[in-house]
């Protein structure tokens, strides 16, 4: 059995006397498993459920209760949230409405809200308008709109409370990620790596909206917030002085992405925050060299561990330095206590696009393990565990090829072997499941000039399913879902999947995991052996995330279905040359014949005995 696995990992406690800065609402939401109070169900982004009254043995019998269509047509990211006030609470893509649903009267419309938004942002949004949910806290909900403005809204009547803005879009600058509330402040990051924004974190005041503090993703340390002497990279001092600026050419740092528009995460006992930062901005490395050599680019695809009251950062680990492959670092951060060589450390594990499977250390950011999961990464053979960087394979560096030269058949593509999808990890079997991209590229990149607002690409991309790794494969497949070990660094089991596997992932105390399909099914799975046991076919792709949660002692499953995001962008967005959609819309041609536009919130139970 998984559970007797001989290396003990165990779930972060929730000592409240431990957590000053914490959200004491939030922390009791969590504590309760019948609410799913945060878009990663806790702090530490494990989107475990403790629930068991749906599990292996009834899961068969699942069924559809009811359908709530949101009116919205593109892509349907993130998921519902329950708080345990008889609603539950979802979001849309553009135009970002947000409903309250009455689980007493089937989904029954108690409020509704719905911005009237600058239309021209949509434009600047790489890879459809998604958006990856709301955000709760103290009778508040918290939703970053597409145009930059963080809201806040009363919970029982969705009247606004306060707005702030978060960036611009006439430079490019957008939002598609979830905030997370720690303490009194509200914490948002911002996207537009493809439009050569400069990547930045800020904090806003739960009460009034007022910023608190703005972290900057590269340049002078100051604007970082980063003390190269207090600092930990590996382990050690960072050391040198502004390297965020140093390691660009010129002014390029002014203009170097590093955006952070996946997800943040929170150890409520060291007080600190984590997340990844996206890629440089240009995709053509060659612009990106100091003095004609490849540069790190600082802080790019980084990992940042920052104290949630002043942004300051504690440790930071630099994934992929100067990225030649789009390699976004923004997959999230699960906080993970782990025993290795028989010593306990707080871990940070991560289903990263790179192919790799890392852990860290959450105190110091050192290396413990980067192994992969997709075997057919070959950007890099693996990392140097002393220095923490990836050993490359230079027949794929895509800078040593040059520019205007196609450097083919690289993997994982520019999506990553893993996307932002978030993950799951049970405490129960010391497991992390995850949906999985098996998709290859040809990398082309060229010269490109800046101009504020419009794309800075530089590359030309072209997508295809990964090769075979053994006789065993389904015929052109291009995704799966794994049950993974943080801590040996291997794959425990597999499931092919046609399209790649875009949802996030559930698990269970009922020994079942729970993923969705491109083409609309939502999946239950055996936790310990990946055997399907039941299956729903939605109304269209699904690229949400599930969630579950209980109400008046029936557990519910939800997940919001719409296809769209990056891998479903040529349906969302009407595209058909396959070069659109960065690539996108030639790998993914095939998934009209499986599904359909649309937003529909579908909610499962068991029947009643």
């Amino acid at each position: 059995m998984l559970r007797e696995f001989s290396y003990a990992i165990a779930a972060i406690g929730l000592a409240v006397s431990a957590q000053a800065h914490a959200n004491e609402n939030l922390l009791e939401l969590q504590e309760n498993p019948e609410y799913w109070s945060t878009q990663l169900g806790n702090y530490q982004g494990n989107r475990f459920s403790k629930l068991d009254q749906i599990n292996r043995d009834n899961v068969d019998e699942l069924s559809a209760q009811w359908q709530f269509s949101t009116g919205v047509l593109r892509g349907h990211e993130g998921g519902p949230l329950y708080v345990g006030d008889g609603k539950l609470y979802i979001h849309t893509p553009f135009p970002n409405k947000v409903f309250a649903l009455d689980l007493e009267d089937n989904g029954r419309v108690v409020w509704s809200y719905e911005p009237d938004q600058d239309s021209r942002v949509i434009p600047v949004m790489c890879c459809d308008t998604v958006n990856r949910g709301l955000a709760y806290a103290d009778g508040r909900l918290f939703i970053g709109q597409a145009d930059n403005t963080l809201v806040a809204l009363d919970s029982e009547d969705g009247e606004v409370l306060w707005e702030a803005e978060n960036g611009d879009h006439t430079k490019g600058e957008s939002n598609t990620m979830s905030p997370l509330v720690v303490g009194d402040k509200v914490i948002m990051g911002i996207s537009g790596g493809e439009f050569g924004v400069r990547g930045h974190l800020t904090a806003y005041n739960v009460e009034t909206g007022e910023r608190e503090w703005r972290a900057y993703s590269n340049g002078p340390d100051e604007d970082v917030k980063l003390d190269p002497e207090e600092t930990l990279m590996m382990g050690e001092p960072v050391g040198e002085e502004d390297l965020g600026e140093t390691t660009w050419p010129d002014e390029e740092w002014e203009r170097g992405g590093g955006a952070p528009w996946g997800w943040v995460t929170y150890d409520p006992e060291l007080d600190l925050i984590y997340y990844g930062t996206g890629n440089p901005g240009t995709w053509n490395p060659d612009q990106r060299t100091v003095d004609g050599e490849p540069a790190d680019n600082k802080w790019a695809i980084t990992v940042f561990a920052r104290d949630p009251d002043t942004g300051e950062a504690k440790w930071v680990y630099q994934k992929v330095p100067f990225d030649e492959w789009d390699y976004d670092g923004v997959n999230e951060n699960q906080l993970i206590d782990v025993e290795i060589d028989g010593e306990q450390r707080k871990g940070l594990a991560i289903i990263d696009r790179t192919g790799f499977g890392f852990l860290l250390d959450r105190e110091n950011g050192e290396l413990l393990v980067a192994e992969k999961f997709a075997e057919e990464t070959n950007w890099a053979d693996s990392y140097d565990m002393e220095t923490g960087r990836p050993n490359v394979n230079e027949e794929y560096s895509t800078w040593r090829q040059g520019v205007d030269v196609n450097t083919t058949d690289i993997c994982p593509t520019a999506m990553g072997a893993k996307n932002m999808q978030p993950s799951a990890y049970s405490p129960e079997t010391g497991l992390i499941y995850a949906g999985i991209n098996r998709i290859c590229m040809d990398y082309e990149p060229y010269e490109v000039d800046y101009t504020a607002g419009q794309p800075y690409v530089g590359a030309t991309l072209n997508m295809k399913p990964a090769p075979l790794q053994d006789e065993n494969g389904m015929e052109g497949r291009m995704g799966s879902f794994i049950a993974w070990d943080p801590v040996k660094g291997e794959k425990v089991w597999e499931v092919d999947e046609r399209f790649a596997v875009w949802s996030g992932a559930l698990a269970t105390a009922g020994d079942l995991a729970f993923y969705g399909t491109l083409e609309g099914h939502l999946k239950a799975v055996d936790i310990e052996t990946g055997e399907e046991l039941w299956s729903f076919k939605t109304p269209s792709g699904i690229i949400g995330n599930v969630n579950t949660f209980q109400h008046e002692g029936k557990q519910y499953i939800a997940v919001l279905s719409g296809v769209g995001g990056w891998a479903g962008i040529g349906l969302a967005a009407g595209l058909e040359d396959p070069e659109e959609g960065l690539g996108a819309v030639g790998a993914f041609s095939a998934l009209e014949d499986y599904t359909e536009l649309g937003g529909v919130l579908t909610v499962f139970t068991l029947p009643d005995a």
